[in-house]
């Protein structure tokens, strides 16, 4: 089977092993694409079973290119903290006091790593709302971004409310470079990165030298494919046990509802809406589409980046996308609901 050549996108069976998904379906699917009816999705890599289906790039953006994950990388945070558990390094239980013995406030010091992946700690930032404030850029703006973390305001009592914000997996990844002895760069590269074979990607770094563990972290869809692949496999990689089951389904659990729905910002007409639910880093919500009704897996970040797991269909997914700041970033939920689900629901036929 070869390929064929779009002037704007291109449709790749990869290893000759890809078997191509209701023609039709596709077709209208990258009609739509083309026409910038669904504008600036840069990337579609679709995996059924053990087989990838759909590849798609789109911008001008190749097979190698790296993307900027955006918040979607919190979700790999939230695996390096699983691996630093597994290895005893750290605990649910730890408090912040432990790591950071130059934080003097004693009510910030009592703020657990559960509350940190919860988005629970307390501390006065929130990006999700609009209501504010809104910490990131003012974070980047500083040489310590950690200082920065640590000297927000706490404004509630922790574990009380979910209010979504990048210092929690910024403190999260320097929990685990002080708990480990290394940079949380070498941290992942050598537990989680070459174990599944990713070599090309790029951190955004502090000036201080701290990885950016909340979002702009740059890697090519198909290894972003791997991440999800091993959250599928509850943390096995072709046979090694790279992240313990407990850690991925506990993480994974998702039981915080947000008062969100990702399918209702898709604007997909006919739709029921659920509420979507947080875990550690971590996002779940049920899809109610016509006679579709199932629970999708994912993480998330701003401009339409995601990994994303349909258990019931044996899909994995990452999308990637330039919508930034605008709904436009939640058509991926549209394109699975109209799309993806059904050419896979007539393959099975």
């Amino acid at each position: 089977m070869k390929p064929i050549c779009f002037a704007v996108l291109i449709l790749l069976f990869v290893n000759c092993q890809a078997q191509q998904v209701n023609n039709s379906l596709v077709e209208e699917l990258k009609a739509k694409i083309a026409s910038k009816i669904y504008p600036k999705i840069d990337a579609i890599v679709v995996e059924h079973g053990d087989k990838i289906i759909i590849e798609e790039y789109f911008n001008e953006f190749k097979k190698d290119s790296q993307h900027d994950m955006r918040s979607s990388f919190k979700s790999i945070t939230s695996l390096l903290a699983g691996i630093a558990i597994d290895k005893k390094l750290i605990s649910l239980d730890d408090k912040l006091g432990r790591f950071f013995p130059e934080l003097k406030n004693e009510a910030k010091r009592n703020i657990s790593v559960r509350n940190l992946l919860e988005m629970r700690s307390g501390l006065n930032c929130e990006e999700f709302y609009g209501m504010g404030p809104e910490c990131e850029e003012e974070m980047s703006k500083t040489e310590d971004w950690v200082s920065y973390c640590l000297g927000v305001d706490l404004v509630r009592e922790p574990g009380l409310n979910w209010s979504y914000n990048s210092n929690e997996p910024m403190l999260v990844g320097e929990i685990i470079a002080r708990a480990s002895g290394m940079t949380v760069m070498e941290f992942a590269k050598v537990n989680l990165f070459q174990p599944l074979g990713i070599n090309d990607y790029k951190w955004t770094i502090s000036p201080k030298g701290q990885g950016m563990t909340a979002g702009s972290f740059y890697m090519k869809p198909t290894d972003m494919l791997k991440i999800i692949y091993l959250v599928q496999n509850n943390g096995n990689w072709k046979g090694k046990q790279i992240i313990s089951t407990d850690w991925i389904k506990l993480s994974t659990n998702c039981h915080i509802i947000i008062d969100f729905s990702f399918t209702r910002y898709s604007r997909i007409p006919n739709a029921k809406y659920e509420s979507a639910r947080y875990g550690f880093f971590w996002y779940r919500e049920n899809l109610k589409y016509k006679d579709i009704n199932t629970e999708i897996l994912f993480a998330s970040g701003n401009g339409g980046q995601y990994m994303m797991l349909l258990p019931e269909y044996n899909l994995t997914m990452v999308f990637t996308g330039s919508n930034y700041g605008n709904w436009r970033g939640k058509l991926p939920f549209e394109i699975i609901l109209k799309y993806i689900i059904p050419a896979i629901k007539q393959e099975n036929k």
